[in-house]
């Protein structure tokens, strides 16, 4: 991934902030043409274009016609990065949603996921189940709307905005290196 590369590269850390993209999504999902408000034979080709940038990433990606609400993920998320397995929960819930098509708003399957990447499963119901980390994310959500941020993925440096899936180079200017 072109953000790994520039970590490598120019001993770069990135902090990672939740965004809340489309939060009305019910639990059970919702259709993406409905969410997106375009035609189904509009899908295909959009989600050709995301699978070909993905690919170039080296990113797994499916076709896929239903999503989901991300918000429990995103505690769970806090939750994961307190005990220092924020990455491999990132790379647990990106392969469950966007690969395996996974609702990743239930929490049975949350929990599936924790103990996945060495957590308890019991212990991630529970903190769902008492909002331990609800005033994180809440916070996340905030700063989301203080930077403008409206879209994923986003990248801030110093008050500089790059957003979407760029490329190395635009990377690099963010960062004052290229």
């Amino acid at each position: 991934m072109r953000t790994d590369r520039l970590s490598r590269e120019y001993d770069v850390e990135f902090r990672w902030y939740v965004f809340p993209l489309h939060p009305e999504t019910p639990e059970e999902g919702a259709e993406l043409t409905d969410l997106l408000r375009i035609a189904p034979e509009q899908l295909g080709p959009m989600q050709a274009r995301v699978r070909e940038v993905a690919a170039a990433e080296g990113l797994p990606l499916a076709e896929r016609s239903r999503t989901y609400n991300s918000r429990r993920a995103q505690e769970l998320g806090k939750w994961a990065e307190s005990l220092g397995k924020g990455d491999a929960w990132r790379q647990a819930v990106y392969r469950a949603f966007f690969v395996e098509g996974c609702n990743i708003a239930h929490v049975e399957e949350l929990a599936r996921l924790a103990a996945e990447v060495g957590l308890s499963g019991a212990e991630a119901k529970a903190v769902l189940a008492e909002g331990r980390f609800a005033a994180a994310v809440d916070a996340d959500w905030q700063r989301a709307e203080e930077y403008g941020i409206t879209a994923v993925p986003s990248h801030l440096c110093e008050g500089i905005r790059l957003v979407g899936f760029a490329k190395y180079q635009d990377f690099q200017r963010l960062i004052g290196r290229g």
